[in-house]
């Protein structure tokens, strides 16, 4: 027969070390405060660790120079070279890969000019579409927005 006292035994069991009753609020507030550390994305906000390692250091922009153009290597199930350039940043020294958007892009950005830079828009800051681990895209080069450029409306300064 299953009387009240096993019930209670059953379910004093199966709570673990949590504290019950009147008086458990500020344990378990404590202990939530603290098992909170364990969670990666918890920590992550907090110790605000994403502008932290973000290359660009949480701004929207950033400038740089162009250290080489380089092809990538679009993934499955597409196939082409996609065109992109290695930048220093000239804020912390870092080197970034940008994607040159545009038809015929590549023609106007060359070896030591300075570039502008901003997010290419994929998913919580990431790449986008069928580029890996490209992140960011090129706006200006030498002070002139690359679509100007790329349509004929302006020249490229001789720096």
């Amino acid at each position: 027969m299953v009387g009240p006292s096993s019930l209670k035994r059953n379910i004093t069991l199966s709570r673990g070390k949590s504290p019950l009753g009147e008086f458990a609020a500020r344990p378990l507030v404590r202990k939530r405060k603290k098992f909170r550390w364990k969670k990666a994305s918890y920590k992550r906000r907090v110790l605000q660790l994403r502008r932290k390692t973000d290359p660009l250091e949480g701004a929207p922009q950033a400038s740089g120079i162009v250290l080489e153009k380089v092809g990538i290597e679009s993934k499955q199930p597409n196939s082409a070279i996609r065109k992109a350039v290695r930048i220093q940043l000239s804020k912390n020294g870092k080197q970034i890969t940008a994607f040159i958007p545009g038809d015929g892009g590549l023609k106007y950005i060359d070896e030591h000019d300075q570039v502008l830079v901003e997010g290419i828009g994929g998913a919580m800051g990431g790449a986008m579409g069928d580029l890996p681990g490209v992140r960011w895209k090129v706006v200006k080069v030498n002070g002139v927005a690359l679509d100007s450029l790329i349509y004929g409306k302006k020249e490229k300064p001789i720096r």
